[in-house]
């Protein structure tokens, strides 16, 4: 199951608006007789991978599987069909299938004569999955907020110059993180000041991700780079914004609340066009409105070991008035990146967007 763990990494950034899913498939003796993970979205799905690699030494076997076999036919067919007219006796899936148009595999399976078992490594496979378990179970993205920062919290001199804080090696890290994701997205403070690219560079057979600015009064230039045609670009603008220096970019036109743009609505707009993957990385004010409206999933924080002493916080306004109100987190990894210390966090308790 580890394995079948491993090889479902091997889908994300490119699945989306499905899970990513491995699997791996023995023989009645216990060898390894064939891999899969579902590669792209539309695309034949683990299971079918790994069958098609055992052949016929799969019948009597096992299949190890992260996510609970498919039990409906969409643009392929059901899993738990595959899995039985191929002759596999026991399936192990590590977690439920929390999608009701597609769980009861395992029901499906048990039905056919199959012996079927469940929640081997879930929380691993759980936590490779995270972004389309969230978009599942709360009907909007999963949003990994990432900032780089100094041990003092600052993420930018008092000048606001800011490249680079943390190394090339993060930077690297960063682009990785990127490729895992559906869609980039930042601000207009952030987009003005920087001019960032966003693109995912270095990173082999990488699927470009979305790049989303928002900028509710279109001040955007042509000759800004998320402009470019290295990856697609969508600027979020206010209803009323003037867009006519902006020839052909695609726009998405939403109403603005005392100037800003809802991030529930926001969530609920990208959710819509597929986005299950979102990496905020936007500056200290935008990271602020996404956490006080309780819309982060996970934060990776990249430290360097310096220090400024002056210069912007790495977090701005969030809501919080008091310790009592601070957003707890458990802390998942912290690896040394380079010089620099990644931390991953994530909220001890979850909470849904609120409205606003």
């Amino acid at each position: 199951m580890r394995r079948a763990v491993e090889l479902a990494a091997r889908g994300l950034g490119s699945t989306s608006p499905n899970p990513v899913v491995g699997c791996v498939i023995t023989d009645p003796a216990g060898t390894v007789v064939g891999e899969g993970w579902h590669q792209r979205a539309g695309g034949p799905h683990a299971e079918v991978h790994a069958l098609a690699a055992a052949g016929d030494a799969a019948r009597g076997g096992t299949a190890y599987v992260t996510l609970e076999p498919c039990n409906h036919t969409g643009r392929t067919g059901p899993c738990a069909q595959a899995l039985t007219a191929a002759g596999i006796s026991r399936v192990v899936y590590a977690v439920s299938d929390p999608n009701p148009q597609a769980s009861g595999g395992g029901a499906t399976l048990r039905a056919a004569g199959v012996t079927v078992g469940s929640g081997l490594l879930e929380a691993e496979a759980a936590a490779g999955n995270a972004a389309w378990l969230t978009s599942v179970r709360l009907g909007r993205p999963h949003v990994t907020w990432k900032y780089a920062a100094t041990l003092d919290g600052r993420s930018a001199a008092a000048d606001g110059s800011s490249r680079w804080i943390t190394s090339a090696e993060s930077r690297a890290d960063v682009h990785r993180l990127r490729a895992e994701s559906d869609a980039v997205l930042v601000g207009g403070g952030t987009l003005r000041a920087d001019d960032p690219h966003l693109a995912v560079r270095g990173v082999d057979g990488a699927t470009q991700p979305l790049r989303i600015a928002l900028d509710a009064r279109a001040g955007t230039q042509p000759t800004a780079r998320i402009l470019d045609d290295a990856a697609p670009t969508l600027l979020v603008v206010g209803e009323d914004a003037d867009t006519r220096h902006l020839p052909g970019v695609e726009l998405l036109r939403m109403p603005l609340h005392d100037g800003r743009v809802g991030i529930p609505e926001l969530l609920e707009r990208l959710y819509a066009r597929g986005v299950r993957a979102l990496f905020l990385e936007g500056g200290p004010t935008l990271a602020g409105a996404f956490l006080e409206a309780g819309a982060v999933d996970r934060v990776v924080g990249y430290l360097a070991p310096a220090l400024l002493g002056a210069g912007p916080a790495a977090l701005a306004d969030a809501g919080v008035e008091n310790i009592s109100d601070a957003l707890r987190l458990d802390i998942t990894e912290a690896v040394r990146v380079g010089p620099d210390l990644r931390i991953t966090a994530v909220p001890t308790v979850h909470t849904s967007p609120k409205e606003t």
